[in-house]
């Protein structure tokens, strides 16, 4: 599997798990910056590291499905 040739559509419902991600990734970069996200340090990481688990595995698995 080529990961950068290989094309997958993808719904609007599909990419709030991936804005989540995204948005949780910033957050946590911010968190290094600004004392008001540390607070919340373990919640956003865990959300991220969830969330970037299932894009991958969903990713994935439309690859697969794409290529039979």
């Amino acid at each position: 599997m080529d990961f950068f040739k290989t094309k997958t559509n993808w719904s609007n419902a599909e990419f709030i798990l991936l804005k989540i991600c995204i948005a949780s990734a910033y957050l946590l970069i911010g968190a290094y910056f600004h004392s008001f996200f540390i607070n919340y340090y373990s919640a956003l990481f865990i959300i991220f590291g969830v969330s970037a688990i299932w894009c991958v595995y969903w990713w994935t698995e439309k690859m697969r499905k794409r290529d039979n």
